[in-house]
């Protein structure tokens, strides 16, 4: 699964929109950050995990990873 598919989940799961996503990362980061920027960061697959996992929090998500036996 990629990011985009990955937000596109959680977007749709907490009934909330990319704008509403990019008003409630700028409001908790104090930085400026645009639906421009996550669409594009998310159409050309160049998000970085920081900033993923940044988001996904936002979400009310955690990004985990489990070894597989």
């Amino acid at each position: 699964m990629s990011v985009r598919e990955f937000m596109k989940m959680l977007l749709v799961k907490e009934c909330m929109t990319l704008t509403e996503l990019a008003k409630q990362a700028s409001k908790v980061s104090k930085k400026k950050i645009t639906v421009d920027s996550i669409s594009r960061k998310l159409q050309k697959e160049t998000m970085k995990f920081n900033e993923a996992e940044f988001l996904a929090g936002i979400l009310g998500y955690k990004i985990n990873f489990e070894r597989m036996n």
